[in-house]
């Protein structure tokens, strides 16, 4: 690599974790408005609630981030099904999860050098440079944290009243 990709390298590493570490801060935002019992409303048996993605979140980072550059992506161990039950763990177990999850993430980014982006890792099977399995992982939890937030907002407005949301970003109309 050249100095100059060596330099957009780091500049990259740094840019994708503030992206990770600002999508973790809205999430705990917005969780932060729902109730503990709240964590477990779904609006249909179809769909996951705050506590179901909590799961889905933590163990795609447990299992991505584990051994990031030398093993598969999805670990054989793995219970991805399994993180789509909703077994109402408390919200204590539930934020360890999250943290635990966030962890391993955020020592494996950091352990990243610019030279790694180019290397090759398996997601699936699937041969991804480091660039693009990390922009893979951007796209996913920024898509449930979304959910997160959506879900935690609708909880919100249908308190009495109806306002009791903390806006995340600059409020309508102001």
């Amino acid at each position: 690599m050249s100095t100059q990709n060596v330099a957009l390298g780091a500049h990259y590493l740094h840019v994708a974790t503030a992206i990770f570490q600002s999508q973790k801060a809205l999430a705990e935002k917005a969780m932060a408005q729902v109730g503990a019992e709240e964590l477990h409303w779904h609006p249909d048996p179809e769909s996951n609630s705050i506590a179901i993605l909590i799961k889905h979140l933590a163990g795609n980072m447990l299992s991505r981030w584990s051994d990031f550059l030398t093993t598969d992506g999805e670990k054989p161990g793995r219970n991805r099904d399994g993180e789509f039950i909703d077994e109402g763990a408390s919200h204590e177990a539930l934020m360890a999860l999250w943290e635990n999850g966030w962890n391993r993430l955020f020592v494996a980014l950091g352990s990243l050098s610019e030279e790694d982006l180019q290397k090759t890792v398996t997601i699936r099977g699937r041969p991804l440079t480091v660039l693009e399995a990390i922009n893979r992982q951007i796209s996913h939890y920024g898509y449930h944290v979304g959910q997160i937030v959506y879900i935690a907002r609708h909880l919100a407005a249908q308190r009495p009243g109806g306002d009791a949301w903390q806006s995340l970003s600059r409020p309508k109309k102001r």
